[in-house]
């Protein structure tokens, strides 16, 4: 059973796919949903601790704040937000082990050949580093 379901969102139309593939899993009421929004920080300092605090809220967009509360408020269990700097991958995991997740999901642009290596995949980077299994949700 997934107890700890950590789910990935950027505020983009791909999450909204993400969130929404979370309804294909019938989740159950004790299941905890960790909603991830990563503020991608360009200038961080890899000698930086790896257990930072969390990013404050007032550095995210407001409307991208408006909708992780509104796919907070939709979900059918436990839930929370966990809105932090630094990159995205590497965020990912880490709360992910944080979290002790059984299950991330994460949406992928569908990047493939030199844009998939010059734009960088997170997805890809997740699915290699995860503590967990990765469902990985294709922009459609």
């Amino acid at each position: 059973m997934l107890k700890v379901i950590l789910v990935a969102v950027d505020g983009s139309d791909l999450s909204k796919q993400v969130v929404d593939t979370l309804e294909e899993l019938r989740l159950q009421p004790d299941t905890k949903v960790v909603l991830a929004h990563v503020i991608t920080n360009l200038g961080v300092d890899p000698d930086v601790a790896a257990d930072r605090p969390h990013a404050d809220v007032e550095t995210i967009p407001h409307h991208h704040l408006e909708k992780l509360q509104v796919y907070q408020s939709n979900l059918p269990c436990k839930s929370e937000l966990e809105i932090v700097t630094g990159d995205p991958a590497e965020e990912i995991v880490r709360l992910a082990n944080i979290h002790l997740a059984n299950l991330i999901v994460i949406g992928s642009r569908g990047l493939t050949g030199v844009d998939r290596i010059l734009k960088r995949s997170v997805s890809s980077e997740v699915v290699e580093e995860a503590p967990c299994s990765v469902l990985v949700v294709k922009l459609k």
